[in-house]
């Protein structure tokens, strides 16, 4: 009897295991091999590595309730250490090519909401506290089970929601969309580049660097995505060298022309001596009687809710991008991805450098062939690096790195096509959680409407029993979330 021919489209069959590394981390079992798993991980933590920038301006721009200040050189040592420590604990635990850092909107709760309320120690006391809960959740199976609970098509969602969030977030850092000043007699609160022009040296790379990549992308090139980020270097290396263009503030003074966060020159020195002095640094008890019960109970509510969805939302996004969900949109070792992401919360207040969460980023390693956790013992290697290599990192401008961010996000789009848009009672949930995650800047809002918007229609339509009970729970949590602002103007 002949065999007939695969179908168009079918995954090739899983190969044997090769050694014990291959077997512990299923490289050929997923499909995958070493030189996808490397390249991914490269692609990932070159999409990232801005945060070992950005997250000391962020934090160390804030003074605490006693008006002192961190250092900026020993939160920039702290972010690559804890980045690296527990992106690799992701590889070997998760075995999921998920990588972490401290998370960009916490990091900014954290330092302009909770630290002026008490001292720094006291406000990362609070993100230790935090990541325990949520480690106590994971433990007792109902952070895993809350995740289960949510219906496929809404996950699916999710993932697409997060695609065009990676996307605005790429053209608002290489400053190809921005925002258009407050000035009388228009309505438009965005617009392209500077005054509707591609006007300035950075924009013509990121568009430049954009194009490449598209173009190895359609071609099937291996590497795309890194190919383009390393080649919008070295161009933007280039035309800094020639046109002197500067950074994108000046003294102070902003510079529209310039380059956003880092300028692309060759630094002056190769290696630093990291400073480790704020590991540790964090209490847990005294927030309590600075801050007040309510006040601290608000901030760790706000803190939890964002943390607990934004992992969720992130690891579906990843494993829709690798193929790598079941038939009810849960990713391999579910349990263990969300303990290690619960550890690196507080891991990221025991060393002050806010809570550390997945990051949407890891999309571009999928993207690149990463399906494994040696991409994440990559990216985790890297990070670590980091620390002793920091002025290489800052090399890279965003006007380079985002270029993968917009890509990536054409390849999680695709699977809006999968969402059943005749059926209302999914398919308006499943818009409103695509279109808040961009127009909000927030995974947590995209999920809470479509929780919230999926409990109330299936009530409206009798359907009452369709939906898990769970989901009525967290849809309540969600109220609460949003509706925190009044809440805390009457209690506190």
């Amino acid at each position: 009897m002949a065999v007939p021919p695969p179908k168009i489209g079918t995954p090739p069959a899983p190969e044997l295991p090769r050694n014990g590394f291959d077997r512990f981390f299923e490289i050929s079992a997923r499909g995958s091999t070493m030189s996808r798993e490397i390249r991914g991980g490269l692609a990932t933590f070159f999409t990232m590595a801005y945060i070992v920038v950005l997250n000391p301006l962020i934090l160390g721009s804030a003074a605490d309730g006693d008006g002192k200040k961190l250092a900026i050189p020993a939160i920039a040592a702290a972010t690559a250490l804890v980045a690296g420590v527990m992106t690799i604990l992701m590889g070997v635990v998760g075995r999921f090519p998920l990588a972490l850092a401290a998370g960009l909107g916490v990091n900014a709760l954290v330092a302009f909401e909770i630290a002026p309320e008490m001292t720094w120690a006291d406000a990362m006391g609070l993100v230790v506290i935090e990541g325990v809960i949520i480690a106590v959740l994971v433990l007792t199976g109902l952070r895993t089970a809350v995740f289960r609970a949510v219906p496929t098509q809404l996950k699916t969602a999710i993932g697409v929601g997060i695609g065009l969030f990676l996307t605005i977030i790429g053209l608002v850092d290489a400053g190809f969309v921005r925002r258009v000043p407050d000035v009388a007699n228009t309505t438009v609160p965005v617009g392209l580049g500077i005054g509707g022009k591609l006007a300035s040296w950075p924009l013509l790379v990121f568009v430049v660097g954009l194009l490449l990549t598209l173009v190895l992308v359609v071609r099937r090139v291996r590497g795309a995505i890194l190919i383009g980020i390393l080649g919008s270097t070295v161009l933007a290396m280039i035309v800094e060298a020639i046109a002197n263009v500067g950074p994108s503030v000046v003294d102070g003074k902003p510079n529209p022309k310039g380059w956003a966060l880092n300028v692309p020159e060759l630094p002056k020195t190769i290696a630093d001596v990291p400073d480790l002095s704020l590991l540790g640094h964090f209490n847990v008890f005294d927030s309590w009687s600075r801050a007040g019960w309510l006040v601290v109970l608000m901030f760790v509510f706000t803190l939890l809710i964002t943390d607990f969805f934004d992992t969720m939302g992130t690891m579906v996004a990843v494993g829709q991008e690798g193929g790598m969900l079941d038939e009810r949109g849960t990713p391999p070792r579910a349990k263990e991805i969300l303990l290690v992401d619960s550890i690196a919360a507080a891991a990221g207040g025991a060393a002050s450098t806010s809570s550390n969460t997945s990051y949407i980023e890891s999309a571009a390693g999928v993207a690149e062939g990463a399906r494994t956790g040696v991409a994440s013992l990559v990216t985790g290697g890297l990070f670590l690096l980091a620390m002793f290599l920091a002025p290489l990192v800052v090399v890279v401008p965003f006007e380079a790195a985002s270029t993968a961010l917009v890509v990536v996000g054409f390849l999680m789009m695709t699977a809006v096509r999968t969402i059943d848009w005749s059926d209302y009672e999914i398919a308006i949930p499943a818009f409103l959680t695509i279109v808040l995650m961009p127009f909000t800047y927030s995974v947590s809002n995209g999920i809470g409407a479509g929780v919230i918007t999926y409990a109330v229609l299936k009530l409206a339509r009798g359907k009452s029993r369709e939906v898990h009970p769970l989901m009525y729970g967290v849809a309540a949590l969600f109220i609460l979330y949003f509706l925190r602002g009044p809440i805390e103007s009457v209690v506190l």
